[in-house]
């Protein structure tokens, strides 16, 4: 009989699709290549790996933990249903007339992305409720029974209802759910007070609809996943991770499936925020780069930065505002089309590009020999030497560098006149200074310096590249964990049971009723707690609140987030907000401006998050100087492209199941493992530390 709780977490990627067991505290993982017409069969692929290895059976599972990427790739690929949205008279194109914010003002055919439902698809009903919330016009019931009969007619599959100012009195976005309902029991209605009760119609309405769009595609694959598990015996709970980095249930993943948007890089923040606090590190970038993208992510005090809204299928590169917004709590970061699978190209001006397109698993890099015929930041790793075409995966699989080699001189060499070396190097290098770049803009955009930060690489290409990545930020440090391969699928067994309540409320501190305030809060609070409680499993576990508000001074058009106190709040309290307030908006901001004209300051939008209190890890000290590791006395070495010296160098091949506690890997190297492999560039060594991790330190530090 077991004494710990065997878990497993399975993480869904473009290419790859990574499954953790977690067994006696025993980490067994893997990773198949995603089968992107039937998902579902590559985790029960993993899984049946994993639990072989293992020697237990599915019903041996207590709890399997899954993160998907098929809601992101829907919305982006427009692989969605046949939706309609209901909205108020007058207000049918929001979601196309979007705001008046232009990303780039001077750009006179700036390319937004397209609507998710398209205009023939809008409908309005007449009926109007005001900002605060008092009923101005009736709702007209008869014309949303017309309409039910021709949403019928028309076989719409999903419909989403977004009325102005549902997020304070949601009765008509209620009572049109309830007439469509009753006419059309077997079409999924998504509303906007539930799925996203807050200020902005644009966002707002976009939210809803992302969230009727792709819910009939998430309901019949975790309908599907889930049966599948059933006929091969599994008898545990299927949990899911939400944007926001925490646990629901697949009943209410398929209700609000656009929370899962950001569902697996969620997981890998999670992961470096554990990484952060076994080490007490209080400034941290995580870096993720996996087959398909790359995300980077910024870590202070163990957790990552969290939103209330986020983008995706931008069509700038980095650019805010040019793509769809999607209002739910997330995990901040920015991602871009950056992994192994992504495809190198010559543009217009002879420079070299990579992504966003990519090679995915089928048919892959060149390199795989399954198809792919086109150049890929995988076939470039191979041919610079920092890949084994023989020892892939672990042996699993074997590459063929002479079809890389081939792709490259086709699609970037010959075009410019270089060697496959060199244009290997070229596409490896555009690679890391895209990142490098993503991430000087992700610290700019939240007023941080990241040059004092330590990085923790993760997923199964960020090793190959976070050495050189770190040379371009004048990162110092870098840490390589356990399990870094499958990092986010890790991140999913650390992962509390949470639910983020959030509700748009005008409330000025001029103002400030502590009494209605205080309602606001209680009605979050036990919506929070109400989904927690109905999907916790452990029902000793304690929970904990973590109350934030989003402010502004009074005129402006944007806010920042200032934490509130867990517990009634009185009078007394206004001078604490205004305090915490103005100190946020200093660090955000260099300075607070109420000091020149007294400007009044408002709460916009309320947030309480109830999650499980989980305990905290044993602290490790980081350790920077170690002795020369016994592996060094039986070199293998390899010849490796070194980018710090710009030549081919003879670099040692190091285990890493053979390294100690202490031992130093003198770079140039590669550390290998099954699911990934460290590079070492010559500017670096890498100590083992106490966990397993190594940490990639500076020479001159």
């Amino acid at each position: 009989m077991t004494t710990h709780p065997i878990r497993l977490g399975a993480d869904v990627g473009g290419t790859f699709t990574d499954v953790v067991l977690n067994t006696q505290n025993t980490l067994i993982s893997t990773k198949v290549l995603t089968d992107h017409t039937s998902p579902e069969q590559s985790i029960l692929d993993g899984i049946q790996m994993v639990i072989k290895q293992a020697g237990i059976r599915f019903s041996d599972i207590d709890s399997i933990i899954h993160g998907t990427t098929l809601a992101t790739n829907a919305l982006i690929e427009r692989r969605g249903a046949k939706t309609a949205l209901v909205t108020t008279e007058g207000f049918r194109d929001v979601i196309e007339m979007r705001t008046e914010n232009r990303f780039d003002q001077y750009d006179l055919n700036l390319q937004l992305p397209k609507p998710l439902v398209p205009r023939q698809h809008r409908f309005s009903v007449a009926g109007r409720i005001d900002a605060k919330g008092q009923e101005l016009q009736p709702l007209d019931k008869r014309r949303l029974e017309a309409l039910a009969d021709e949403l019928d007619r028309n076989g719409f599959d999903s419909i989403a209802i977004g009325f102005i100012h549902s997020y304070q009195n949601s009765i008509h976005e209620e009572c049109a759910r309830d007439i469509l309902t009753s006419r059309l029991p077997h079409v999924p209605i998504s509303i906007s007070a539930e799925v996203s009760p807050q200020m902005r119609e644009f966002e707002r309405f976009n939210t809803v609809c992302a969230n009727a769009y792709v819910r009939p595609q998430i309901e019949d694959y975790l309908t599907q996943l889930q049966n599948r598990l059933t006929i091969c015996g599994a008898t545990c709970p299927v949990l899911v991770i939400h944007s926001g980095g925490g646990l629901i249930s697949i009943e209410t993943a398929i209700q609000f499936p656009v929370r899962l948007v950001e569902s697996g890089p969620a997981g890998g923040a999670i992961f470096a925020a554990d990484i952060a606090a076994r080490f007490g590190l209080k400034n941290v970038i995580s870096y993720d780069m996996g087959g398909t993208t790359a995300k980077i992510c910024l870590i202070e005090n163990c957790k990552p930065q969290t939103a209330r809204t986020f983008e995706v299928a931008r069509t700038y590169r980095f650019c805010k505002g040019s793509g769809m917004p999607i209002s739910i709590p997330v995990i901040e970061m920015i991602e871009i089309g950056a992994g192994g699978g992504s495809i190198a190209w010559v543009d217009i001006m002879d420079r070299i590009q990579v992504g966003p397109e990519s090679a995915a698993s089928d048919p892959g890099p060149a390199c795989y020999r399954q198809g792919g015929s086109r150049a890929t930041i995988t076939d470039a790793d191979l041919v610079l030497g920092k890949l084994d075409p023989n020892h892939f995966a672990g042996g699993a699989m074997s590459l063929n560098a002479g079809m890389s080699k081939r792709a490259i001189a086709r699609d970037v060499g010959d075009k410019l006149s270089l060697p496959s070396l060199e244009a290997a190097f070229g596409i490896v290098e555009v690679v890391d200074e895209n990142m490098a770049n993503a991430a000087r803009i992700h610290a700019v955009e939240n007023g941080k310096d990241i040059s004092d930060s330590v990085m923790i690489a993760f997923g199964g290409a960020a090793p190959l590249h976070a050495a050189r990545v770190c040379e371009k930020l004048g990162i110092n440090q870098c840490l390589i964990p356990a399990g870094a391969g499958v990092g986010s699928a890790i991140g999913f067994l650390k992962a509390p049971f949470s639910y983020e309540a959030v509700l748009s409320r005008l409330v000025r501190l001029s103002n400030f009723d502590p009494t209605t305030v205080n309602d606001i809060l209680q009605n979050l609070c036990e919506t929070a707690e109400g989904f927690v409680q109905d999907e916790i499993i452990d029902r000793h576990a304690k929970i904990k609140r973590e109350i934030i508000t989003f402010m502004r001074y009074r005129g402006q058009g944007w806010e920042i987030p200032v934490v509130l106190p867990d517990r009634a709040l009185t009078h007394h309290d206004i001078d604490v907000i205004r305090e915490r307030f103005r100190k946020n908006y200093a660090q955000f901001f260099g300075r607070t401006i109420d000091s020149l004209n007294e400007l009044d300051i408002e709460i916009v939008t309320w947030s309480v998050k109830v999650s499980q209190n989980q305990s905290k890890p044993a602290i490790h000290k980081l350790l920077n100087h170690g002795k020369t590791s016994n592996a060094s006395n039986d070199e293998i070495l390899r010849p490796i492209f070194d980018p710090s010296s710009n030549s081919i160098r003879d670099s040692q091949i190091v285990e890493r199941a053979i390294l100690s506690v202490g031992d130093r890997v003198i770079g140039p190297a590669v550390i290998v493992e099954r699911e990934t492999s460290t590079v070492v560039t010559s500017l670096f060594d890498a100590v083992c530390q106490n966990d397993g991790s190594l940490c990639l330190i500076r020479k001159e530090c």
